[in-house]
């Protein structure tokens, strides 16, 4: 591990989006330096990717430096170069289920982030108006009012692309309060999904779930009535620089994960796993779009090559176990609906 010396990173992001917020937060809790740079800010001087966050890389040890985008292949980098505070499990049946856990947060509770920004009318208002600022508060009147009119018809004319559309209202929202529903009760009496830690799951599932239960209307209404502890877990886990761990320990074993943590997995299991096979199948035929059922309800959207990646990345990911491993995470996904994923 390079265990970088010196010069922070930077990373480029904004505040209103999940994926930035979840970065930041990782590096806020590793203790490893940082610039935050608000994405299109005169600030911003890091390479023009499309996507956000980036986070560059100062050379090191006569090292070129780089950028990189994508938050799951960075976490996996900033593993690589730094030792301290790791976020990824010791046991390899639990690292896996972390792993699953993250997936889900970044691709199907990203849903539900987006759509309670931009199905919901006082949502969509809040979020035009404010969005544009994040790059430039000074900006003019004009340019702000540009600005609006830019975002907003650019994120709602993608709903259907994304799946957030009438008919498939009721399997996100409803997904939605299952999982607030289970995360109150988990942080009744643990403090992450993992043990007295915070794991890739964690992170994932906290970029989310603050813009779900700290920026959009809707969606703040429904996890203060239903999950209050879940809130305040948000604001923690946004800066955990100041909890403690020591070395490897604080991870549950692959025999004592909550049951709280898996009754994560039928919810992964009843929605997420039967998405994938169905993007996948229609990515196989060439198909632009495609329609399932999920918990029981019609769903149809547009592909994405990146969620087959998804697929291929968790198939990958489960291959690599030792096969008494891979025995002991079969029998934690047996009747979850999650076996598909392996068997299809």
């Amino acid at each position: 591990m390079l265990n970088r010396p010196g010069e922070p990173l930077r990373i480029r992001g904004n505040y209103g989006s999940p994926y930035s917020l979840k970065m930041r937060a990782v590096l806020r809790y590793r203790r490893i330096p940082f610039q935050w740079v608000p994405q299109g800010s005169k600030w911003d001087d890091l390479p023009p990717f499309p996507l956000i966050p980036a986070i560059s890389f100062p050379e090191v040890n006569g090292s070129g430096g780089d950028t990189m985008i994508d938050s799951s292949p960075l976490i996996a980098r900033l593993e690589r170069e730094y030792s301290e505070r790791s976020v990824v499990p010791t046991d390899a049946v639990v690292a896996f289920i972390d792993f699953l856990l993250e997936d889900f947060a970044d691709e199907w509770v990203t849903k539900m982030m987006y759509h309670y920004r931009w199905y919901y009318d006082d949502a969509i208002d809040r979020a035009r108006k404010l969005l544009p600022l994040d790059g430039d508060q000074q900006m003019s009147e004009n340019k702000w009012q540009a600005s609006q009119r830019y975002i907003s018809e650019r994120q709602i004319g993608r709903r259907a692309l994304v799946g957030s559309t009438e008919q498939n209202r009721a399997p996100i929202e409803d997904s939605f309060k299952r999982v607030l529903d289970i995360m109150q009760r988990h942080l009744e009496h643990h403090p992450f999904l993992l043990g007295q830690r915070p794991g890739r799951g964690d992170f994932g599932l906290f970029g989310q779930m603050i813009e779900l239960l700290r920026w959009d209307p809707e969606s703040v209404r429904i996890g203060i009535e239903r999950a209050p502890r879940m809130v305040n877990w948000v604001e923690r886990v946004d800066d955990l620089s100041w909890w403690d761990v020591e070395g490897d320990e604080g991870w549950v074993t692959h025999d004592a994960i909550q049951p709280t943590v898996l009754a994560l997995l039928p919810e992964i299991g009843r929605t997420y796993a039967p998405f994938l096979l169905a993007n996948e199948a229609a990515m196989e035929v060439g198909a632009e779009t495609f329609s399932c059922v999920i918990d029981g309800h019609p769903y149809s959207q547009g592909t994405f090559v990146y969620q087959r990646k998804c697929l291929k990345w968790i198939r990958e990911e489960y291959a690599k176990l030792s096969a008494n491993d891979r025995r002991d995470v079969d029998a934690l996904l047996a009747g979850t609906g999650c076996e598909i994923l392996f068997t299809a």
